[in-house]
């Protein structure tokens, strides 16, 4: 691998300084600083040696206000950008459905409100809203109180078909990691629901509930059994109403509680908001889960916040399902009904090309989980450099904070990073913007992957497989000596 990335290496700085007009773009024809000297070269390439990583390693970075290029290794070569795709979903949603864009979930009536008795069926209308949550639907309940509401005599219905459905974001992970839930046109937590356990005189108590700041809510459609044996910890069974789990109870401990992954959202919200109405004195019928569009009057409705919060909580806290449901609900602003998210992903390649040009790009989900997707850096520089025209992606993004030799963050240091992380096993991701000490703003992206290795990973292993935890240190330790190498060659 060493010489290919000597060769690719000078290429990709020879060319720089030898073509001024060479850039992503349509940049200016010049730098505003001189070209890095094909002699400087050595620096990258002794980073890439000094990490001693398995598998590729390919980088650029330019300009973030010409978008002249200024360092590159394998800018053309598509790796899976993890995480880091997050950044592209965001562009994607912030450009078809604008910032200030907001999902809406509602209670509606299919049939006459007659003192206080709706004499017809109550429907709970997802709006592809991906942060609902357990505070939000007990206020819905309240408000349906308020609106007068005090019998159902229908049926209680739960539509989910702004959406396909899709049971594992990555179906190659395993079943119990909450990163993966499923994915409709309604969710509730994240699609995740609170498992805690906690050892007896007499066994062990589990609860299964839809937990928030103020709720506790216990759900039906969830059961947890401990059984007696070593491995594996989970095992996950589909019934007809039920995510049907167990665990080993060697596993257990004294106590303790995780989240798992929910495999039917709209019986789960179905289930909570049975709950939360009967507090406010309405009982609802069994739950009934429905993909025809809802007619009827609008009882209650509940409003996200701003997309652009949505998207900043997203790229904070890398949330999975936000990046597939926004990604989603996207390509269907866009006119196209997407079957799942291969689908709904292509379509957002195409609007990539049209947009930034970034033809090297193949997404095959919206957040970056499926290890099949491939981006190149050069794609993701290419829209870094013009989206900061607008300027609408960085501000959104988080801190990246430069650490020391004990892996403590750097307090001032000289140089400020806002960009995206991406982490799978064995594959690591950083892309976004960073401003130099001197003043200078390059838009830069990172990509490594030892795809070889992780491809030998079974399904059981890919949670906490030998070996990743180090690799990926490593990988980020390269990704910080790139930054600092570019603070102090172009800084200025």
């Amino acid at each position: 691998m060493v010489d290919r990335i000597s060769r690719r290496l000078f290429l990709a700085g020879a060319g720089a300084a030898l073509t001024p007009g060479m850039s992503w773009a349509d940049a200016a024809i010049s730098s505003l600083r001189p070209r890095m000297r094909v002699a400087d070269l050595t620096g990258p390439e002794r980073i890439i040696r000094a990490a001693g990583l398995k598998g590729e390693v390919v980088f650029a970075v330019a300009d973030a206000k010409t978008g002249t290029q200024l360092e590159a290794v394998g800018a053309g070569d598509g790796l899976p950008p993890a995480s880091v795709a997050k950044a592209l979903t965001a562009l994607y949603a912030l450009d078809v459905l604008g910032p200030e864009y907001r999902f809406e979930t509602r209670l509606i009536a299919d049939g006459p409100v007659e003192n206080g008795i709706l004499r017809g069926d109550l429907i709970l209308a997802g709006g592809c809203d991906p942060v609902l949550d357990t505070e939000a639907l007990a206020q819905m309940a309240g408000n349906l109180k308020k609106a007068g509401i005090r019998e159902v005599r229908g049926a209680f219905k739960v539509y989910e078909g702004a959406l396909p459905y899709v049971r594992s974001i990555d179906p190659t992970q395993p079943d119990h990691l909450g990163y993966s839930p499923a994915v409709t046109g309604i969710a509730l937590n994240f699609n995740r629901v609170h498992f805690e356990w906690k050892r007896g005189a007499s066994g062990y108590a589990v609860t299964m509930d839809a937990r928030t700041a103020n709720y506790k809510p216990q759900v039906a459609m969830a059961k947890m059994q401990v059984v007696d044996r070593g491995l594996p910890v989970y095992t996950y069974e589909t019934a007809a109403r039920l995510d049907k789990w167990t665990v080993a109870r060697g596993a257990l401990g004294k106590g303790g509680a995780r989240w798992l992954p929910v495999r039917k959202p709209s019986l789960y919200i179905g289930d909570v908001f049975q709950t939360l109405a009967r507090v406010n004195g309405i009982v609802l019928g069994r739950v009934q889960v429905v993909r025809g569009a809802p007619q009827g009057s609008v009882l209650v409705t509940h409003r996200s916040e701003p997309l652009r919060d949505i998207l900043r909580g997203m790229l904070k806290y890398s949330t999975n399902l936000t990046a597939e449901m926004v990604g989603m609900a996207t390509t269907r602003a866009r006119g196209v009904r997407p079957d799942g998210l291969a689908a709904s992903a292509a379509e957002m390649n195409r609007w990539a090309a049209g947009k930034y040009g970034m033809a090297g790009t193949a997404m095959v989900d919206h957040s970056g989980l499926g290890d099949a997707s491939r981006m190149t850096p050069g794609d993701l520089v290419q829209a870094l450099v013009q989206a900061r025209q607008d300027g609408a992606l960085r501000p959104l993004l988080k801190p990246f904070r430069l650490r020391n030799e004990k892996g403590q963050p750097i307090k001032d240091h000289t140089i400020r990073v806002d960009a995206k992380t991406g982490t799978l096993n064995f594959v690591s991701g950083l892309g976004g913007f960073m401003t130099a000490a001197g003043g200078a703003e390059l838009a830069f992206a990172i990509f490594t992957a030892d795809t070889a290795r992780r491809a030998t990973l079974s399904r059981a292993e890919r949670e906490r497989p030998e070996g990743a935890r180090s690799w990926n240190r490593r990988s980020r330790k390269l990704q910080q000596a790139l930054i600092e190498r570019w603070g102090s060659v172009y800084g200025s």
